[in-house]
């Protein structure tokens, strides 16, 4: 007589609801990946999952939030932050993860994004960067690379790019780190620093868009893009040693900032309140 075994709890079956799959993502989309490595990241972390907030925008990317089993808000376009920051501020014990789009968080959200920066408020944003704004039909984004086409660019895109860590690096977040979906290993040890983070942590994941960006630029399918970002992705410390010219067309990965000397927002705010009680 065989024993029946049953069958271990996946770690799908923990954090995603399944009663809202399947996704409506397109085949070959990224953004699955980018998810299936937060959840690793977060499960690696043995945070509650109770105590995790997810605070999503308006984008392809911002439905994640849909699909994964936490408290959640899905807020207005480019507000993410904003609403973040209302939540950890009402209460710190909470984890609060901004999951956001390229378009959503550095065009429409670009001010909070760099004021939350500056901050150093304890919140982990998940950049989702695949170049262009794929919810709305492809239009180009602050992240669509000089030449690259879209349907608002079909002459190609004439306006520099964003670099989104840099961006963050300069406004003051204290954590910041790039990985693509080529390399999902790295990207859950960022998302697993990140969470672990005291403060403003930035993790960039750079993921595909097949159907729209990839279809007006003739890259291929699915796979074929991401083969190409498999030879195109070096860490930081390779780019140090090449020229601007060996540089062209290189996705820099890995962790650029991790401070940890700074004080973050909202223990500096319990301080105030403290201070002007003991000033009346």
């Amino acid at each position: 007589m065989t024993e029946r075994t049953e069958r271990k709890e996946h770690i799908f079956d923990k954090y995603l609801r399944q009663d809202k799959l399947p996704h409506i993502w397109c085949p070959g989309c990224g953004n699955g990946t980018v998810v299936n490595a937060l959840l690793h990241a977060i499960d690696k972390t043995g945070l509650e999952q109770d105590k995790i907030v997810l605070v999503a925008g308006i984008g392809c990317s911002s439905r994640a939030n849909g699909y994964m089993n936490f408290c959640g808000m899905h807020t207005n376009h480019g507000r993410a932050l904003a609403y973040a920051t209302g939540v950890k501020m009402h209460n710190p014990e909470l984890k609060v993860i901004v999951l956001t789009g390229d378009g959503d968080c550095t065009s429409i959200g670009g001010n909070h994004f760099i004021h939350a920066c500056r901050r150093n408020i304890d919140i982990t944003t998940v950049v989702f960067n695949n170049a262009n704004y794929g919810m709305t039909g492809g239009q180009y984004s602050p992240t669509t690379p000089v030449n690259a086409r879209t349907k608002t660019s079909v002459y190609g895109n004439i306006e520099p790019n964003f670099d989104i860590c840099s961006l963050a690096a300069t406004s003051g977040a204290t954590y910041v780190a790039r990985s693509t979906i080529a390399n999902a290993t790295m990207m859950v040890s960022q998302f697993e620093k990140a969470l672990n983070h005291r403060g403003f942590s930035v993790v960039e994941a750079i993921c595909d868009c097949p159907t729209l960006f990839g279809r007006i630029n003739k890259l291929g399918d699915a796979v074929a893009m991401l083969a190409d970002k498999k030879t195109r992705f070096i860490t930081a410390a390779q780019a140090k040693n090449m020229t601007p010219d060996e540089l062209s067309g290189k996705i820099i990965t890995g962790e650029f900032v991790n401070r940890t000397n700074l004080p973050e927002y909202t223990e500096q705010y319990d301080v105030l309140i403290k201070n002007a009680k003991e000033e009346e």
